[in-house]
Formats: C-alpha cells, sequence, structure tokens
C-alpha cells in the first residue's frame, strides 16, 4: 500500500461508526424470524442456520473493526459517546450479544449462556451510563431526540427471552420492568417531538421504524416470563401492530430518501414483529397472525436484502465512514 492509501484507511477506520452494530442487530433479527416461521410452518429448511452463521462472521468483522478503532482512536469512540444522536447507538452492541445468545441458544446452551451473561451485564452498564448522560449537566435540544432512542429500551426487554429459560428468572424481571418504564416515558416524548415539532432531518427518518420494536419485543418477553398470552400480552402485540401500520403508511416517503446507515432501522423492528406474529400464532392457533408473520417476513428478506445491497454500493463509493 501507499501511503496515501494506508492514510485513506486509517481515515475510514476513525470514523467507523457504533451505529454498524445494527446491521448485527438487523441480521440476528433475520436469523430468529426465519427460526420462528421453521418451527410454525413445520418446514425445516435451514435458512435461519445459514444466516445464523452470515450474522456471526458480521459481528466478529464489526466488532473487530470496531474494537480496532477504540484502540487507534479512543478519541473518535469517546466523540461518538458524546454525540447527543450516536449515543443511543452504544447498547446496540450489548443488543447484538443477547440477540446472537437468543440465536446460538437452540445450537449451543453453552455459548448462548457466555454471550447472555456479557450482553446482560453489558447492557445493564450501558443503560445507567445513557441515561445518566441524558439527565446529566448537558443540554439537548429537542431536535436530537429520535426514536433511536429507544435503543436502550429495546435491550433491556431482550434479556428475559434467554434469560429465563437460562434460570436468571429476576434478574429477568428487572431488565423487563427497566425497559418498558423508558418505552412508555420516551414514547411520550419522542411523539411530542415528532407532532410538535420540526421534523426529523432525512437521514434520521428510517429511525421512524424503531417505534415497532418495543411493544414487539416486550410481547415475546413477556410470554416467557409468564408462560401465557394474557391480556397485557395481547396489548403489547396490537400495540406493535399499530405502530407497524403507521410505518407502513411512511415506508414508501423513507425509502425515496439518500441512503445512510440509519436505513438498518428498517430490518430489526420488521424482524420482531414478524417473531412476534409467528410466536401468537403458535401459542394459540391463529391463522391470521401466521399470515401476517409471513408477510412481514417477505417484507423483511427484502428489505435487509436491499439494504446489504445498497450498504456495499455506499461503501465502495466512499458514503460510509466518512466524517459528518
Amino acid at each position: 500500500m501507499t501511503d496515501a492509501t494506508h492514510a485513506e484507511a486509517g481515515n475510514r477506520l476513525e470514523h467507523f461508526p457504533v451505529p454498524f452494530f445494527a446491521v448485527v442487530m438487523g441480521l440476528s433479527g433475520l436469523t430468529l424470524a426465519l427460526h420462528a416461521a421453521e418451527t410454525v410452518t413445520g418446514l425445516h429448511l435451514g435458512a435461519s442456520t445459514v444466516v445464523f452463521w452470515v450474522t456471526v462472521a458480521a459481528a466478529v468483522a464489526i466488532a473487530g473493526l470496531y474494537a480496532l478503532k477504540a484502540l487507534r482512536y479512543p478519541q473518535a469512540v469517546a466523540h461518538e459517546w458524546h454525540h447527543p444522536v450516536r449515543m443511543a447507538f452504544f447498547p446496540a452492541i450489548s443488543i447484538s450479544m443477547l440477540l446472537l445468545a437468543t440465536a446460538s441458544y437452540s445450537l449451543s446452551p453453552a455459548v448462548a449462556h457466555g454471550l447472555w451473561l456479557l450482553g446482560m451485564a453489558l447492557q445493564g452498564v450501558l443503560t445507567i451510563a445513557v441515561v445518566s448522560g441524558w439527565i446529566s449537566a448537558r443540554a439537548f435540544q429537542t431536535g436530537h431526540l429520535t426514536p433511536a432512542w429507544f435503543i436502550p429500551a429495546v435491550g433491556n426487554v431482550l434479556v428475559p427471552i434467554v434469560g429465563v429459560p437460562l434460570g436468571y428468572v429476576e434478574i429477568s424481571w428487572y431488565f423487563m420492568a427497566v425497559g418498558l418504564l423508558f418505552w412508555i416515558l420516551l414514547l411520550t416524548l419522542v411523539m411530542n417531538r415528532l407532532i410538535f415539532h420540526d421534523p426529523m432531518p432525512g437521514k434520521l427518518q428510517p429511525t421512524l421504524v424503531i417505534l415497532i420494536a418495543p411493544p414487539a419485543v416486550a410481547f415475546l418477553s413477556w410470554m416467557r416470563l409468564t408462560g401465557e398470552i394474557d391480556a397485557f400480552a395481547r396489548l403489547l402485540i396490537n400495540m406493535a401492530y399499530l405502530f407497524t401500520l403507521i410505518v407502513a403508511v411512511n415506508l414508501p416517503r423513507i425509502v425515496k430518501l439518500p441512503f445512510a446507515l440509519s436505513f438498518w432501522a428498517l430490518s430489526f423492528p420488521f424482524a420482531a414483529v414478524t417473531i412476534a406474529s409467528f410466536r401468537f400464532a403458535e401459542k394459540t392457533g391463529s391463522g391470521a397472525h401466521e399470515v401476517f408473520g409471513l408477510v412481514t417476513l417477505a417484507v423483511l428478506v427484502v428489505v435487509i436484502a436491499a439494504l446489504i445491497v445498497r450498504t456495499l454500493k455506499a461503501i465502495a463509493a466512499g458514503q460510509i465512514c466518512v466524517p459528518e
């Protein structure tokens, strides 16, 4: 390599953003959605296993690059931590670990156990750190608030999905309580921001889809904690359906916007509502929920395929990992 090439590679690494972990979240969600579809339909074609290993490879690559960035450019990581929008993406690291633990549980409970312990501990630390950052002496503006602020809350309600079968019931209830609390608080703030203030910038518009994830994931965790579909579980899944319909109305406008890494926010929420639909169908025998799950799974596959293609094109064109 020439000195110029080395300099360009270093510059790209310095600006390798923490939102890249949303890629791992999306691919993990696709893995789990395919597995849920295989379970409810009885068609075990191995697609979920293939996507799982692709997800593992992507997770290793992204985690390795971000760790290298932290070693070489710690000031760049500190800058992201103090960024009013990107700060909320740091729990995507622990969420990715929790999702990988969930996806690997059927293949290797021991591996899932280790990943879950690490992800749970990191999620707990990051939740306290992020919330402390929000209520510190820093002055946040209304424009800094986006649905991406839900990410720390979503991470908390993921904990029971594997925590309960591993035997960590009480700690799972703690994370569920924290997640539901901050989901309710942030939902109020985010809706106020979306309704009464200026529209979000174009590259943040895709984060609107994150509205779907908290109730969908909370439904899955509530089922795990209680073992049944009760009235509260029905409320949660129907809230997820409401936000899915709202997003569906706005999606044609969103997909026309110039591509940015934030478009990966489209992936995991669709996966979450897909999995929730399949779990409801599995538990109740509802054909309507199974059909809805199959429809959203098809949308999810198309969305992730398009995201992969557009991400690779953006990387090749030098439009990602550049200064803001």
